[in-house]
């Protein structure tokens, strides 16, 4: 079980993430000790949306198609509706994606980035949340959707809006030195 301060974490994101749910993340398990990497399917800086308009940009360390998930012990999908929307459109994001899950690692899915977990049908027979308007979504998916701030299900962990963050990061904490889960694929 590897502490937070060992710990490997990816962000995948793309222009469009909701700014404080990839910058909380990433900020808040970096103040805990844990690498934090940021993953895209384009180079140099991704672009946030800041509640109603574009925001500011973060540095992308890797291309998606790079990632080597052996390298991580947790994935981060900040939500945001352009980001996961776009994200699940690419090839290289959703294999990460999809390693990630069948790997046992901790996966986890914040406002409408539970959309890319419907794209990799991993929803199927688990509990679930996430942000009010892609609810019937997520049902449709398989989940037993709940009206939680986070809900985890074999670490898998799915959270519903920036208002819920403190226990997203919290739980991302928890699960990761828990270690990887057995988990049907």
């Amino acid at each position: 079980m590897p502490s937070i301060n060992s710990a490997h974490i990816l962000i995948l994101a793309t222009d469009g993430y909701e700014r404080s749910e990839l910058r909380v993340p990433l900020d808040e398990l970096r103040k805990r000790g844990a690498d934090v990497k940021i993953a895209s399917v384009k180079k140099d800086s991704i672009k946030s949306w800041d509640k109603t308009d574009w925001g500011d940009s973060v540095d992308v360390d890797l291309l998606a198609k790079d990632v080597d998930v052996n390298q991580f012990d947790a994935l981060v999908l900040p939500g945001g509706q352009i980001n996961p929307d776009k994200l699940r459109l690419e090839g290289d994001a959703m294999r990460v994606v999809r390693e990630f899950l069948n790997s046992g690692k901790v996966v986890a899915a914040i406002c409408h980035a539970p959309w890319l977990l419907v794209e990799a049908d991993a929803l199927r027979g688990r509990h679930a949340t996430s942000y009010w308007s892609i609810k019937t979504d997520v049902k449709n998916a398989g989940a037993n959707w709940k009206d939680e701030k986070v809900v985890t299900d074999e670490g898998i962990i799915t959270s519903r809006s920036p208002d819920d963050l403190p226990a997203f990061v919290d739980k991302i904490v928890e699960e990761v030195q828990e270690g990887r889960h057995r988990r049907a694929a």
